[in-house]
């Protein structure tokens, strides 16, 4: 962005909640043309988000009609990350605002990513698809160095679920909590956990605790981004889904809800959908504007 250009304006929206003081804001710039991704990287910093989204034209032959079809990139105040889920579903539902409820297509770093807005009482929730997903195991080293990081004693992880790397636009590390209690206490050492996520190319750990067979707490530290906790991660959300199904956690078919941003005093629901015979994963909730 040159100096002598004008400012965009800059949207506050919040993902996965009807409540703007719930989920996760995120900073939204739905027309970035002309801005360099220092800029880009400038305004998201600024605001102080975990992930700010930037949209411009989309590219040749992404379809979804006019006015439908854009490119989004999203920013950390750190750093350019490949996917986003909050950000995205609360750009989705200001699109809604102007444009109305409907399909969205979305060009992202991590793939094409569509977008399904809807109008239910009122409140607009967005339901993003996913780019096919894929799950990893990790090092046994790294794994004792992101649990030492944590604080976190071995002996706490839910031994039904195996810790894995989920990828389903960005790569998060799933850590099953034995208890409520676990989840709750988290004061991790930042630079530690950051130093491994970087070396192994994390967006965020994902930490889960199982309350009942479909119903998850999650919590989220993202010290990569330069926010010690995401208050609400679809992304995350997206990959845990694919993670669960995998190792036969939940049904091939499901319908998961996840809870998040409790313990930071902004409560969030995130709506992970499985079908059979499709890997990608559905993520989907509310969004409002903030102010």
């Amino acid at each position: 962005m040159t100096t002598n250009s004008p400012r965009p304006e800059v949207l506050r929206y919040t993902a996965f909640s009807s409540d703007p003081e719930g989920g996760n804001p995120a900073g939204i710039v739905l027309d970035a043309t002309g801005l360099d991704d220092s800029a880009m990287l400038a305004i998201a910093a600024e605001l102080g988000y975990s992930e700010s989204a930037f949209l411009t034209a989309p590219p040749e032959g992404l379809g979804g009609g006019p006015g439908r079809s854009y490119t989004v990139r999203y920013f950390s105040p750190k750093a350019e990350v490949p996917f986003c889920g909050h950000a995205t579903v609360a750009t989705a539902v200001a699109l809604a605002e102007r444009k109305g409820p409907g399909d969205l297509v979305f060009s992202t770093p991590a793939g094409i990513v569509p977008v399904e807005v809807s109008e239910e009482g009122g409140t607009l929730r967005a339901t993003l698809t996913s780019v096919e997903p894929h799950i990893e195991e990790i090092a046994a080293a790294d794994l004792a160095e992101a649990l030492a990081a944590l604080d976190w004693p071995a002996a706490d992880l839910d031994p039904a679920f195996p810790p894995r790397v989920a990828f389903a636009g960005a790569r998060h590390l799933v850590l099953a909590a034995a208890t409520r209690e676990r989840l709750a206490d988290l004061d991790y050492d930042f630079a530690r956990l950051e130093a491994l996520m970087h070396r192994l190319d994390l967006t965020t750990v994902q930490l889960v605790w199982r309350e009942a067979p479909t119903v998850f707490h999650v919590r989220d530290p993202f010290p990569v981004g330069g926010v010690v906790e995401d208050p609400a991660t679809g992304a995350a959300a997206a990959a845990f889904g694919a993670y669960a199904r995998e190792l036969g956690l939940v049904d091939e078919e499901a319908v998961l809800t996840l809870h998040q941003g409790e313990d930071l005093g902004r409560p969030g629901e995130l709506t992970v959908t499985l079908r059979a015979g499709d890997p990608r994963v559905r993520v989907g909730g509310a969004g409002t504007r903030i102010g």
